[in-house]
Protein backbone atom coordinates (compact mmCIF):
# COMPACT_ATOMS: atom_id res chain seq x y z
CA UNK A 1 0.00 0.00 0.00
CA UNK A 2 1.34 3.43 -0.95
CA UNK A 3 2.25 5.85 1.82
CA UNK A 4 0.18 8.98 2.30
CA UNK A 5 1.79 12.09 0.81
CA UNK A 6 1.96 14.91 3.36
CA UNK A 7 3.36 18.39 2.95
CA UNK A 8 4.80 19.97 6.10
CA UNK A 9 5.95 23.53 6.78
CA UNK A 10 7.86 24.38 9.94
CA UNK A 11 9.43 27.38 11.64
CA UNK A 12 11.01 28.32 14.94
CA UNK A 13 11.28 31.67 16.67
CA UNK A 14 13.14 33.03 19.64
CA UNK A 15 13.03 36.44 21.32
CA UNK A 16 16.67 36.76 22.19
CA UNK A 17 18.93 33.80 21.59
CA UNK A 18 18.60 32.30 24.14
CA UNK A 19 15.26 33.56 25.32
CA UNK A 20 11.58 32.71 25.14
CA UNK A 21 10.94 30.69 22.01
CA UNK A 22 8.31 28.87 20.06
CA UNK A 23 7.77 26.66 17.08
CA UNK A 24 4.98 26.35 14.56
CA UNK A 25 4.10 23.69 12.02
CA UNK A 26 1.52 23.25 9.31
CA UNK A 27 0.58 19.82 7.96
CA UNK A 28 -1.26 19.53 4.65
CA UNK A 29 -2.93 16.31 3.50
CA UNK A 30 -5.92 15.60 1.31
CA UNK A 31 -7.19 19.16 1.38
CA UNK A 32 -6.94 19.35 5.18
CA UNK A 33 -4.73 21.64 7.25
CA UNK A 34 -3.51 21.04 10.77
CA UNK A 35 -1.63 23.71 12.72
CA UNK A 36 0.61 22.89 15.67
CA UNK A 37 2.68 25.09 17.98
CA UNK A 38 4.23 25.33 21.43
CA UNK A 39 6.25 27.87 23.39
CA UNK A 40 9.20 27.54 25.77
CA UNK A 41 10.45 29.92 28.45
CA UNK A 42 14.19 29.68 27.64
CA UNK A 43 15.63 28.10 24.52
CA UNK A 44 17.36 28.93 21.23
CA UNK A 45 16.17 29.56 17.71
CA UNK A 46 17.92 26.44 16.39
CA UNK A 47 16.26 24.27 19.04
CA UNK A 48 12.87 25.65 18.03
CA UNK A 49 13.57 24.97 14.34
CA UNK A 50 14.40 21.37 15.25
CA UNK A 51 11.39 21.00 17.56
CA UNK A 52 9.06 22.22 14.81
CA UNK A 53 10.25 19.48 12.46
CA UNK A 54 10.22 16.79 15.17
CA UNK A 55 6.74 17.58 16.46
CA UNK A 56 5.26 17.90 12.96
CA UNK A 57 6.60 14.46 12.05
CA UNK A 58 5.52 12.96 15.39
CA UNK A 59 1.98 14.13 14.66
CA UNK A 60 1.80 11.72 11.71
CA UNK A 61 0.09 8.57 12.92
CA UNK A 62 1.77 6.30 10.38
CA UNK A 63 4.84 6.36 8.13
CA UNK A 64 4.26 8.85 5.34
CA UNK A 65 5.90 10.26 2.23
CA UNK A 66 6.73 13.75 3.49
CA UNK A 67 7.95 16.91 1.80
CA UNK A 68 9.09 19.15 4.65
CA UNK A 69 9.74 22.86 4.06
CA UNK A 70 11.84 24.87 6.51
CA UNK A 71 13.57 28.23 6.35
CA UNK A 72 16.37 26.80 8.51
CA UNK A 73 19.51 25.90 6.58
CA UNK A 74 20.72 24.43 9.89
CA UNK A 75 17.99 21.78 9.77
CA UNK A 76 17.69 21.24 6.02
CA UNK A 77 21.41 21.00 5.25
CA UNK A 78 22.24 18.83 8.27
CA UNK A 79 19.72 16.23 7.09
CA UNK A 80 20.02 16.51 3.32
CA UNK A 81 23.85 16.63 3.37
CA UNK A 82 24.04 13.76 5.88
CA UNK A 83 25.84 15.82 8.52
CA UNK A 84 23.52 14.84 11.38
CA UNK A 85 24.02 11.13 10.65
CA UNK A 86 27.80 11.65 10.64
CA UNK A 87 27.64 13.53 13.94
CA UNK A 88 25.69 10.65 15.48
CA UNK A 89 28.12 8.05 14.09
CA UNK A 90 31.00 10.08 15.61
CA UNK A 91 29.46 10.15 19.08
CA UNK A 92 27.94 13.60 18.50
CA UNK A 93 31.26 15.09 17.44
CA UNK A 94 31.61 17.11 14.27
CA UNK A 95 34.42 18.13 11.97
CA UNK A 96 38.07 17.22 11.99
CA UNK A 97 38.62 18.96 15.33
CA UNK A 98 35.97 16.80 16.99
CA UNK A 99 33.93 19.71 18.34
CA UNK A 100 30.76 18.73 20.19
CA UNK A 101 27.65 18.77 18.04
CA UNK A 102 25.06 21.18 19.39
CA UNK A 103 21.57 19.90 20.29
CA UNK A 104 22.33 16.16 20.06
CA UNK A 105 19.15 15.34 21.98
CA UNK A 106 16.99 16.90 19.30
CA UNK A 107 19.06 15.62 16.39
CA UNK A 108 18.64 12.10 17.77
CA UNK A 109 14.87 12.58 17.90
CA UNK A 110 14.73 14.08 14.41
CA UNK A 111 16.84 11.27 12.94
CA UNK A 112 14.41 8.78 14.49
CA UNK A 113 11.53 10.49 12.70
CA UNK A 114 13.52 10.65 9.45
CA UNK A 115 14.00 6.89 9.68
CA UNK A 116 10.25 6.35 10.24
CA UNK A 117 9.13 8.32 7.18
CA UNK A 118 10.24 8.88 3.60
CA UNK A 119 11.22 12.56 3.79
CA UNK A 120 12.57 15.24 1.48
CA UNK A 121 13.69 18.38 3.27
CA UNK A 122 13.36 21.59 1.26
CA UNK A 123 14.68 25.03 2.13
CA UNK A 124 12.35 28.00 1.66
CA UNK A 125 13.33 31.63 2.10
CA UNK A 126 11.95 32.85 5.43
CA UNK A 127 9.88 36.00 5.94
CA UNK A 128 9.26 36.22 2.22
CA UNK A 129 6.37 35.37 -0.09
CA UNK A 130 5.54 31.83 1.04
CA UNK A 131 2.20 32.04 2.89
CA UNK A 132 2.60 28.67 4.62
CA UNK A 133 6.06 29.53 5.95
CA UNK A 134 4.76 32.92 7.04
CA UNK A 135 1.88 31.23 8.89
CA UNK A 136 4.35 28.95 10.70
CA UNK A 137 6.34 32.02 11.71
CA UNK A 138 3.14 33.61 13.10
CA UNK A 139 2.39 30.44 15.06
CA UNK A 140 5.95 30.25 16.43
CA UNK A 141 6.07 33.90 17.48
CA UNK A 142 2.63 33.71 19.12
CA UNK A 143 3.64 30.53 20.97
CA UNK A 144 6.82 32.21 22.23
CA UNK A 145 4.70 34.98 23.73
CA UNK A 146 2.18 32.66 25.37
CA UNK A 147 1.32 32.73 29.05
CA UNK A 148 2.02 29.03 29.71
CA UNK A 149 5.51 28.50 28.35
CA UNK A 150 6.98 25.02 28.72
CA UNK A 151 10.44 24.20 30.04
CA UNK A 152 13.01 23.08 27.47
CA UNK A 153 14.45 20.77 30.12
CA UNK A 154 17.49 19.45 28.21
CA UNK A 155 18.54 22.98 27.26
CA UNK A 156 18.02 24.50 30.70
CA UNK A 157 19.77 21.54 32.39
CA UNK A 158 22.82 21.98 30.19
CA UNK A 159 22.97 25.70 30.90
CA UNK A 160 22.95 25.05 34.64
CA UNK A 161 26.04 22.84 34.24
CA UNK A 162 28.03 25.56 32.39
Amino acid sequence: MAQKKVTVYTDGACSGNPGPGGWGALLLYGGKRKELSAGYRRTTNNRMELMAAIEALRALKEPCDVELFSDSKYVVDAIEEGWAEKWRANGWRRGKKGDKAVNPDLWEELLGEVERHSISFRWVKGHHTNPENNRCDELAVAASKGSKLQVDEPYESLREED
